[in-house]
């Protein structure tokens, strides 16, 4: 039984239509970062975890991140295959590890698009109440018969209208979500200028009142700040998932990446200072943290129209990590791991349709059910995961091809840049909690039982095999 088996996944099989440019590139990036990271997890993250010292922890993450994709950016130029890590996992490791990679994205984006949707329910409560409207109790929160609440509806609706953004051909569904990362841009420019004029030293006084935390297995401190805001910068490798559908990738899929993460990286920590110098850290433990510091100084017009713009915008990074995921779907179906149905495309406008669909339903259901707090540490350790596999993936590349050539993207000081990830993200995973990791291994178990009663015995790599 040969689970390592390795087969093509080069970007010559593609049946997409190439339009994708390095402005599309930034802008999907972006839209699958810019969410609820900002919006919401950041005053959790400072309440909490860090204080002030927030800033400190997404930087601590952003070095995290980019490290990752550097790898990411590497592995683009040199087996430019859509599907992200599943693609260049399987290149390098083969079949089984492949699938694990591309079985945990799926967990990490499904929840990462539930998470976002439940922020988005969040921030239009929000502005509903001041209305005097609210949802039933029954429609009004995740599942807690103790409490009378049986499904959140608004994520669930929000996640009915993204898919079928996406299923319109690609073209307009990154045109109309371009559209609403310009607008969530003037929602943050207003932030952070408007909030600039009411800042207060003196609530930056007890910078780091939870300390630095612990390396490993830390509950609250900048690590375990860090360990949450890792969640914010999510979204950066849908770059890399969309490979099929983009213009010269082996250029412009490094620069997408590198670019898209370093403006995500600087919006971050101005919007964090102003936020914390705005609201003592102590008070920011709520949902809409960007709008409500607004509130606190007076701003109340400013406050409603960053609500207004984090209803419409975070609905980009829905569509963006939709879009990424659903052609991720498509290719570990086209590979024969998940049913053929998933690879199906639409006649005229070439979109995986029944993929669409299936990511539209999970994510649903998802954010109708599951607490944002669990979905956030659910996603980040199943990314991490993946990134680890991926940081031991670019060794073996360059041990099995050696260094890039002329043209193609290379990763600086390898071996250590992927030896110093995988130290950062094992840091990172010892600050769950135990429900957390009950859950990981859960899904683990779940993938190894998916891809041996089905996708071993599906694989195309069976096909190139027996011809061979």
């Amino acid at each position: 039984m040969d689970i390592f088996r390795k087969k093509d996944v080069s970007k010559s099989r593609t049946s997409m239509r190439r339009h994708l440019k390095i402005p599309d590139l930034i802008l999907l990036g972006i839209g699958a970062m810019v969410g609820t990271g900002i919006f919401t997890i950041t005053g959790t993250g400072a309440a909490k975890y860090a204080g002030p010292a927030l800033t400190i922890s997404i930087i601590i993450s952003a070095l995290c991140v980019s490290i990752s994709a550097l790898f990411y950016a590497e592995f683009a130029s040199r087996i430019p295959a859509n599907g992200g890590a599943y693609s260049y996992i399987y290149a390098v490791f083969g079949e089984f590890p492949a699938w694990i990679a591309g079985w945990l994205t799926i967990m990490e984006f499904m929840t990462a698009i539930s998470g976002v949707a439940s922020g988005w329910g969040s921030y239009l409560k929000g502005l509903l109440s001041g209305f005097g409207i609210q949802l039933p109790t029954a429609l009004n929160g995740t599942f807690n018969p103790n409490e009378g609440s049986y499904v959140d509806l608004l994520p669930i609706l929000v996640l009915v209208f993204v898919t079928a953004v996406v299923l319109l051909n690609s073209k307009a569904a990154l045109r109309f979500n371009s559209a609403l990362v310009v607008l969530k841009f003037s929602a943050l420019a207003l932030f952070i200028i408007a909030g600039f004029f009411f800042i207060k030293p003196e609530n930056w006084s007890n910078f780091a009142p939870f300390g630095f935390g612990e390396i490993y297995g830390g509950k609250v401190g900048i690590m375990a700040g860090a360990s949450l805001m890792f969640f914010a910068f999510l979204g950066f490798e849908s770059i890399s998932m969309a490979v099929d559908e983009i213009k010269e990738p082996q250029k412009n899929v490094p620069r997408g990446i590198v670019l898209s993460l370093t403006i995500v990286t600087i919006l971050y920590i101005l919007v964090t200072l102003v936020l914390t110098g705005i609201v003592h850290y102590t008070k920011l433990n709520v949902s809409d943290a960007v709008a409500f510091a607004l509130r606190s100084v007076g701003l109340g017009w400013a406050a409603n129209y960053v609500s207004v713009v984090a209803i419409l915008t975070l609905i980009t990074v829905c569509i963006s990590m939709t879009f990424a995921l659903s052609r991720m779907i498509y290719s570990i179906a086209r590979d024969g791991l998940l049913p053929r149905s998933f690879k199906k495309l639409t006649e005229t406008s070439r979109v995986p349709k029944n993929a669409t669909i299936l990511v539209g339903i999970a994510s649903a259901v998802c954010a109708g059910i599951f607490p944002l707090a669990s979905i956030a540490s659910f996603l980040n350790i199943c990314t991490l995961a993946y990134l680890i596999l991926l940081a031991l993936a670019i060794l073996k590349l360059r041990k099995g091809k050696g260094m890039p050539q002329a043209g193609e993207f290379k990763t600086p000081f390898v071996p250590v840049l992927p030896v110093l990830s995988i130290i950062i993200c094992l840091s990172f995973m010892t600050q769950y909690t135990k429900e957390t990791w009950q859950s990981f291994g859960i899904a683990l178990l779940l993938g190894a039982l998916i891809y041996g009663l089905y996708g071993y015995w599906n694989s195309e790599a069976v096909a190139v095999q027996e011809e061979k």
